[in-house]
């Protein structure tokens, strides 16, 4: 190529830097989708698997069960449609009951988990000795299953009750407390860790801008850390949310739903039963009740839907752009 030629390119990439940049993500990107191209073509092959094991394992037995809440049956291959007879039937005094308890169950679990795990996390995050220790001895309730737990701890409270003569199973408001240890104790340690990961994606260059602007302690927590970690607190929030009002196995395991109260009609209430655990009950009083039970299991799942949505909505509102 003459040398003029030469100089004259070099001239112009100098003159039009933009221009060449852009040649050059072009060229990139021409090659990024001839890569992409058969992925694209065969994504669906992959995906089919995956999307078959959702709609069997989820789709249909969900589909299922709102048409068995319309129906009288023992088993679903002899179920009998009965139009909204069994909606009529859901909102008896122990599903009432079981509601409120459900409910003073969850604000009472969200607040004391999320504040705990995040005092906790914010600990651990300053640097101090034996963090990684720390970390592991408090995940590792976690890892043990509901029924253990609740078997544990029904020792642990009746061997600490006896000597005042009392039993977790005899006082509703034992009860209640001991089922918010308990669940507080094994989640607490798994909201940990996801505070810890918003914590230290904080910036560092905003928290040494708090400093020299002088901002204390306190202001850079709650002006600082806790707006960036907002990202964390609404999925933590959504967990123990969904948790608590789904617990059903340390229910069963600790209290049982005990104590019992007989009220003038026959029905009985058990004073620290929790939603899940009494549609479990309602199925298993006859088989005249397995269609109020999936009832009551739908009114259940709608529930928890509306309130867990409404939820994200607020927290992430207040979630800022990072």
């Amino acid at each position: 190529m003459p040398y003029k030629h030469v100089c004259d390119k070099i001239s112009w990439k100098v003159r039009n830097p933009a221009l060449v940049l852009t040649k050059k993500k072009k060229a990139a990107g021409s090659e990024t989708d001839l890569v992409r191209r058969p992925i694209k073509k065969w994504s669906w092959l992959f995906i089919l698997p995956t999307f078959l094991c959702f709609c069997i394992g989820f789709i249909w037995p969900f589909a299922q069960g709102i048409y068995l809440s319309f129906c009288k049956f023992n088993i679903p291959k002899d179920a009998t449609f009965v139009g909204i007879n069994n909606y009529l039937k859901v909102f008896d005094a122990g599903f009432v009951n079981a509601f409120w308890n459900t409910a003073l169950f969850a604000v009472v679990s969200v607040i004391l988990i999320n504040v705990v795990a995040f005092m906790i996390a914010y600990a651990l995050t300053q640097k101090m000795k034996g963090a990684n220790l720390f970390r592991t001895v408090f995940f590792m309730p976690n890892l043990i299953g509901g029924v253990v737990l609740g078997h544990i701890w029904s020792m642990i409270f009746d061997g600490i009750l006896r000597y005042y003569s009392v039993q977790l199973v005899a006082d509703s408001t034992l009860g209640f407390w001991g089922l918010v240890i308990l669940v507080a104790w094994q989640q607490i340690g798994y909201m940990m860790i996801i505070y810890i990961a918003g914590l230290q994606a904080v910036s560092e260059d905003m928290l040494e801008a708090a400093n020299i602007d002088g901002a204390n302690g306190a202001q850079k927590l709650f002006k600082v850390t806790i707006p960036n970690v907002m990202p964390s607190i609404t999925i933590c929030t959504f967990l123990t949310l969904t948790n608590s009002f789904k617990l059903f196995d340390q229910n069963m395991a600790l209290t049982g739903g005990a104590p019992i109260i007989t009220n003038v009609d026959g029905s009985q209430i058990r004073t620290t039963e929790m939603l899940a655990l009494n549609i479990f009950n309602t199925y298993n009083i006859n088989k005249n009740w397995h269609g109020v039970a999936q009832a009551k299991a739908v009114v259940f799942f709608i529930l928890v839907a509306v309130l867990a949505l409404a939820q994200q909505w607020a927290t992430r509102r207040k979630e800022i752009e990072q």
